[in-house]
């Protein structure tokens, strides 16, 4: 029998990547996207539309309202910083990651699935500390220890194909396994239509991984 695994899917780069990486891989891939009150809306349609494209089974939205807390500027009334700077920037979600992996780690238990995929990348990113290994090494053992599939034997694992690769390197790896990027939303303030900004920080990594990659970006930005 197939492996069925939940894939944490934005509709951004990297977790199209992660899809596309486990279908390859022989997966039967139900993908979830968190509607978490960010600012870059248009992300959620670009993931129903990826799913579907990259031949996953199936696609939910779950719906945590992340803006009742704030304290970030996806989240918050707090501008979206166009200069790199020094430190974690403010575009940080707190604990995102660890919901989001919780949200699909519940998914996974009513599916029978013991496999997660999620896109962190901890190379060409922004240093969240929610992206690095040391963190999904703690979140598998979690997974192990707090539900009734491990408790009864089961061993989940958390794939991130990406992790350790450039954004070049994914780019790459994406055109090879057919996955197209001008279905992708990135930008941390794209706009209804999902054009991006161009000067934000997830902006910057991405046109500079098309760039080092040698391979045009289809990026549909504001100001075209």
């Amino acid at each position: 029998m197939t492996d069925k695994a939940v894939v944490l899917l934005s509709g951004g780069l990297d977790s199209a990547t992660a899809l596309a990486s486990a279908v390859d891989g022989g997966f039967e891939c139900h993908t979830l996207a968190i509607d978490y009150g960010q600012r870059h809306r248009a992300e959620l349609s670009a993931a129903e539309t990826l799913s579907s494209a990259l031949g996953a089974r199936s696609h939910r939205v779950v719906r945590v309202d992340l803006r009742a807390i704030g304290g970030s500027a996806l989240t918050d009334d707090i501008e979206v910083p166009v200069e790199p700077g020094e430190g974690i920037p403010i575009t940080y979600v707190p604990a995102r990651n660890t919901l989001m992996l919780s949200l699909a780690l519940g998914y996974a238990e009513t599916l029978d699935a013991l496999d997660l995929f999620i896109g962190v990348n901890a190379v060409d990113y922004s240093g969240y500390p929610d992206c690095r290994p040391q963190f999904i090494a703690a979140f598998e053992d979690l997974c192990r220890l707090a539900t009734r599939a491990g408790d009864q034997g089961g061993r989940f694992s958390i794939h991130t194909p990406l992790i350790h690769l450039s954004k070049a390197e994914i780019i790459r790896r994406g055109i090879a396994l057919g996955v197209d990027y001008g279905l992708t939303v990135s930008c941390y303030q794209a706009d209804e239509h999902g054009r991006a900004c161009g000067r934000c920080d997830s902006c910057r990594l991405r046109r500079q991984g098309f760039e080092e990659a040698g391979i045009e970006d289809p990026t549909r930005y504001r100001n075209q």
